[in-house]
């Protein structure tokens, strides 16, 4: 079975609770019916937090998503805005207000609640277009770190990395500080706190000053994590930038997901009729939940994809066999048993159905040439081969107009691998990108220099091949069916951040100080001081539990390298993960592609 942490260590629902608790709180201050105008990006975190049902109960009567012009109509007392504090939402909601029915009987009352935070700049501009006045409750919903799972938690702020390595703005890692402050509350303080990285080393001050202003937030519960370690994205450039090769790591890269929930083509999962020759076949997207409540996705999710038939086969059999038991149920306590089994029966088998397909759509894809092709120079890269020179494979790409997207993450890979690329080579690359693909992607290749991945090799030295070597990133005798390290997540690269996170448990840092060294950014531990009486005394054969924040986004192939660490007989750790986003490196590399609009006229 996957890391649910349902071990007991570990329950991340008094989270969701408080969650509940703040939203139902705020839904009450507004008296009577009401309905709620979200901002589109907000409607699937909250889904995370609250079911339709709660809102329902709470007099919601009707939910619209945030658009300009007039709001639709809806016979409720009280109009919700729940938004970000974004300039560009607070000129829908001026709109909306000012062509409100001001004739209208009864007059409907607006509020504002601002996720995470209220903003001054954003109340200032809806003061100047003359709406601030009408709102009546402006408050704050704190939704810092949404449980995704049972031990994944995320603030999905899409622009985190973009704004902390490219726009030094730190708006994000305060949320960070503030989301970890709540964690403690409810969980205890941490005692250690380790990290590396100009950002972790910004959100271990804030958190530290947080509680030196607020002795109050000193808590007498028993802390539940040993350790936070904090990683900079930007420690680790190269592993989001490869094909993940998990299951839930290619559906992710293939399809996207999107808070928990992923949208497929519909054509694989059409029941089949005989005779009917697929006449009405379904054109809407296919939409499945996908986390570990799933029994079968609980333990596939994170094998390497070629270790997922076998498995898939073995259900199969297995669940045929216990629907042939109907045969030989004769009396009436043997029916009224396998009755009673029906239903956990037929799930299992709708979801093997299902995971059957998903897999049969991903094998297309990871069977064909181009994917072959693209992987083997991934995998060239990352074990050192011939990244300082101009790739062929990369140029054929180029020639042949291959999405923008597969030629920069290559790139972008080459650049990592290399300690940056020599002067001519990033040229060559870059006029071919600019004459290829248009002039108006010049912006882009900057914000990728200035964030890291695509840049001049500076002094000459490529520093790579050391930290390879001594962080033992690339494995060649990788075991994908069976692994027994973490490198099976990429068949063959074990992702530098996990590894980081691996020493830190055994040995410690202290053994790999001068690759530490290497890597951008300081490194530093941290002790908080506990009250008396709450300091552990760790029971024998008990696991230490770790939370990792990655600052700047994290994939699913981490994930499963960290699950697959906390599963280990004797790995004495238990992990459980945080980030900014769940990311992968499409929806990365596009947080940072910025078009140049051509000029109005």
């Amino acid at each position: 079975m996957a890391a649910h942490l349902s071990s007991g260590r570990v329950n991340l629902t008094a989270l969701r609770e408080a969650g509940r608790r703040e939203l139902r709180e705020f839904l009450d201050k507004c008296a009577g019916s009401k309905a709620i105008v979200w901002d589109e990006y907000l409607t699937g975190p909250f889904g995370l937090i609250a079911q339709y049902s709660l809102l329902k109960e709470h007099e919601v009567e009707k939910m619209f998503t945030l658009k300009p012009g007039r709001l639709p109509q809806a016979d409720v007392k009280n109009i919700i805005f729940f938004v970000r504090p974004k300039l560009e939402l607070m000129d829908i909601i001026a709109e909306n207000v000012l062509r409100e029915d001001r004739g209208r009987s009864p007059q409907r009352d607006f509020h504002i609640l601002f996720v995470p935070r209220r903003s001054l700049l954003c109340e200032q501009w809806l003061k100047e277009q003359g709406v601030l006045g009408s709102f009546i409750h402006r408050e704050q919903y704190s939704l810092d770190l949404i449980p995704f799972d049972g031990d994944l938690l995320s603030m999905e702020s899409e622009s985190a990395f973009k704004e902390c390595y490219l726009e030094s703005d730190q708006t994000s890692l305060y949320h960070a500080a503030k989301g970890l402050m709540t964690l403690q509350a409810l969980y205890g303080t941490i005692p250690q706190i380790f990290g590396k990285g100009e950002c972790a080393r910004h959100v271990a001050n804030m958190m530290i000053r947080m509680r030196r202003e607020f002795p109050g937030s000193q808590n007498s519960i028993f802390p539940v994590f040993d350790t936070l370690l904090l990683l900079d994205r930007n420690v680790d450039l190269l592993t989001p930038l490869a094909t993940q090769l998990t299951y839930e790591g290619l559906i992710d890269e293939i399809y996207g997901i999107q808070n928990t929930y992923v949208k497929l083509p519909p054509e694989k999962f059409a029941p089949k009729k005989q005779g009917e020759g697929g006449k009405d076949l379904p054109t809407e997207p296919k939409k499945l939940q996908l986390n570990s409540a799933e029994e079968l996705y609980a333990e596939i999710r994170d094998k390497n994809f070629n270790a997922v038939g076998s498995v898939l086969s073995k259900k199969a059999k297995i669940i045929s066999a216990a629907f042939e038991e109907r045969h030989h149920a004769k009396t009436v306590g043997e029916i009224k048993q396998f009755v009673s089994q029906l239903p956990h029966m037929q799930a299992a088998r709708s979801s093997l159905a299902n995971h059957t397909s998903i897999a049969e759509l991903i094998k297309d894809i990871t069977t064909s040439e181009d994917f072959f092709d693209n992987l083997t120079v991934e995998q060239e890269f990352m074990s050192g081969i011939d990244t300082d020179k101009v790739n062929n494979y990369i140029e054929d790409c180029i020639a042949q107009k291959h999405p923008l997207i597969k030629i920069l993450r290559l790139v972008c890979l080459q650049s990592v691998c290399n300690s940056g690329l020599k002067q001519k080579v990033l040229d060559y690359y870059k006029r071919e990108i600019l004459q290829t693909y248009g002039y108006e992607h010049i912006l882009t290749l900057n914000n990728l220099e200035k964030a890291g991945l695509l840049k001049p090799q500076m002094g000459g030295r490529n520093n790579y091949p050391t930290i390879r070597k001594t962080l033992r990133l690339w494995m060649d005798d990788v075991n994908e069916q069976n692994p027994n390290d973490i490198s099976y997540v990429y068949s063959g690269y074990a992702p530098l951040s996990v590894r980081l996170a691996q020493l830190l448990a055994r040995p410690g840092w202290r053994s790999i100080e001068e690759v530490l060294k290497m890597l951008p950014g300081p490194h530093f531990e941290e002790r908080q001081q506990l009250p008396t009486g709450l300091q552990k005394k760790r029971q024998h054969g008990e696991n230490r539990v770790t939370l990792v924040f990655f600052l700047g986004g994290v994939t699913y192939a981490e994930i499963a390298a960290l699950r697959f660490l906390s599963q280990m007989e004797d790995g004495g750790t238990e992990y459980v993960i945080a980030t900014t986003k769940l990311i992968n490196g499409t929806s990365w590399i596009k947080s940072l592609m910025e078009k140049l609009e051509p000029a109005p006229f």
